[in-house]
């Protein structure tokens, strides 16, 4: 399994980044997808995920209105749109890719950071 995670950057607050994760994983559409992020000095945090099954997603109470968790089966890919994005949202943020034995696999961070 390999996840490769990209469209971080530098913005100003307010404003939008789009992540993308692409995932070299068969039968991707049985793995539930997710994304964390680290704050520096900080441990890491789940941000959103989306249930392979039912497609249901889950947001932490600080994104949530925000941040949308979405996937594309056909590409094997999980973005995670930010809106309105807060310079406490800093942090380096991580794809992840549970299969149906809920092992947990990680791609490599993206920075995203956010200037007031």
């Amino acid at each position: 399994v390999q996840l490769q995670a990209s469209g971080g950057g530098l913005v100003q607050a307010g404003t939008s980044l789009r992540l993308s994760c692409a995932a070299s994983i068969r039968a991707f559409a049985t793995y539930s997808m997710g994304w964390f992020r680290q704050a520096p000095g900080k441990g890491r945090d789940l941000v959103a995920r989306i249930i392979w099954s039912s497609g249901n997603t889950y947001y932490a109470d600080s994104v949530k209105g925000r941040f949308t968790i979405s996937r594309d089966n056909t590409k094997n890919t999980v973005y995670l749109q930010m809106d309105s994005l807060k310079p406490e949202d800093t942090a380096i943020y991580y794809c992840t890719a549970r299969n149906l034995n809920n092992v947990d696999y990680w791609g490599q961070g993206t920075q995203v950071t956010v200037s007031s």
